[in-house]
């Protein structure tokens, strides 16, 4: 459920129109819906009661705006970071440090470094290698870091190639087959609390089986520690649930997601973490854009023009995925269409024959399910600049990240002295 409904003929962000946005904000933009990023964090919370200690952090790379970040943290949820810039953003959001778990495969010193100075909870470690250096770096500095090592379990989650991260081939974690002695070889360094293992193996996943036998796996690993004289006391299951981007499409939900976890958990004693990103910001957010022009060509589908492109909204051209086009303001009727951005790349389209609202020139239109790995994964090409964001709280908008325009991007760019003799 979200909080993106017609009324009367025309389409509201909870209590604000959406044309009202377009005319203080302009297009394109983001819009996010308080009221839906608390419905869905408190849904996949209550899902989880029944586990006993666990530990909730938000995946930051899934929608790191500092506004969404502040509604996470309010709702008492940490953060799962994969750079420092997003360790920085989650602090400065008011998350904990202790709440924060840092994952990733490239973590550099300076990162490690900031880790261990801000205090934060949890160091995913991807890599012997990792656990080494960051084992030396915290000796050094004279911290102790709480870690879980990342485990590969070889499952496909039969999603896309470009977001699987559990498969023997992905860059991610460290076989699952070495990793009891790598475990107790860590476990033994100075400066490292090896404490948990971590498991992740994909995202935007529809099915529970892979997440299942991914989890069978290490449960299987878990006792294999134990009995080899580790010490295991954290566990962290990761993200991956699914959210529908086609009207109709059915999930996984939450509380399935959440009777499989307690079934194949029983018994394992630890504290069980997870970081949900997608399942919770996906749908409270869209992308308002409006139509530039409708092209027409004989014997063919007619392009409609957006003022949106593929540096606002990557997913169609990056993953060839789908997000709903609808009217904010629909008239009833129907066109076939190919809906496309002002981006010189033919990959700069969003959709092709899709049977949709009728629009024209000036009408506005949304992108459906754009509230992760929407803006925070634009890009300036094209010279376009960046898009704006907002939140809407009831009947009240505020922009949470202005527009960069172009002008502003290349103030930053240098010409050096040579280049004007």
């Amino acid at each position: 459920m979200d909080h993106f409904e017609l009324r009367n003929g025309e389409l509201y962000a909870e209590d604000v129109p959406m044309a009202r946005i377009a005319e203080e904000f302009g297009t394109p933009v983001y819009i996010y819906s308080r009221a839906t990023l608390e419905r869905h964090a408190r849904v996949f919370r209550e899902a989880l009661a029944s586990l006993g200690k666990i530990h909730l952090a938000f995946a930051v790379k899934s929608n790191p705006n500092l506004a969404v970040l502040r509604v996470m943290q309010r709702e008492g949820f940490g953060a799962d970071v994969v750079s420092g810039g997003e360790m920085a953003r989650a602090l400065a959001a008011g998350m904990p440090a202790e709440n924060i778990v840092f994952s990733g495969v490239g973590k550099t010193r300076r990162e490690m470094l900031a880790g261990l100075e801000a205090g934060i909870g949890q160091f995913n470690i991807e890599s012997e290698e990792e656990g080494v250096e960051l084992a030396q770096l915290a000796e050094e500095t004279g911290h102790t870091a709480n870690c879980a090592l990342r485990v590969n379990p070889d499952i496909d989650a039969g999603t896309h190639e470009k977001i699987s991260t559990g498969k023997r081939d992905n860059k991610f974690g460290v076989p699952i087959d070495q990793a009891v002695a790598m475990y107790l070889r860590l476990a033994s360094l100075p400066g490292l609390n090896m404490r948990g293992i971590a498991v992740h193996i994909g995202s935007q996943l529809s099915d529970l089986r892979p997440l299942e036998l991914a989890f069978e796996k290490v449960g299987a690993l878990l006792d294999q520690i134990r009995h080899n004289g580790g010490t295991v006391t954290h566990i962290d299951l990761g993200g991956g649930l699914g959210v529908p981007y086609k009207a109709g499409e059915v999930m996984p939900s939450p509380a399935e997601y959440g009777h499989m976890v307690a079934r194949v958990t029983r018994g394992w004693d630890v504290t069980l973490m997870f970081e949900p990103g997608r399942v919770i910001a996906g749908n409270a957010g869209v992308l308002l854009t409006e139509v530039v022009r409708v092209k027409r060509n004989a014997n063919r589908d007619p392009f409609v023009i957006v003022d949106a492109a593929m540096n606002d909204l990557a997913r169609p051209a990056l993953y060839g995925a789908w997000h709903d086009f609808d009217a904010v303001k629909p008239s009833g009727n129907r066109m076939t269409a190919n809906i496309v951005g002002p981006i010189c790349e033919t990959g700069d389209t969003f959709a092709m024959g899709r049977e949709m609202d009728a629009v024209e020139r000036g009408d506005l239109a949304i992108f459906r399910t754009a509230g992760a790995y929407g803006a925070t994964m634009a890009s300036s090409y094209n010279s376009r600049g960046f898009v704006a964001e907002v939140m809407v709280d009831g009947d009240k908008v505020a922009s949470v990240a202005d527009r960069i325009l172009p002008e502003e991007i290349y103030a930053a760019e240098r010409v050096p002295d040579w280049l004007n003799d």
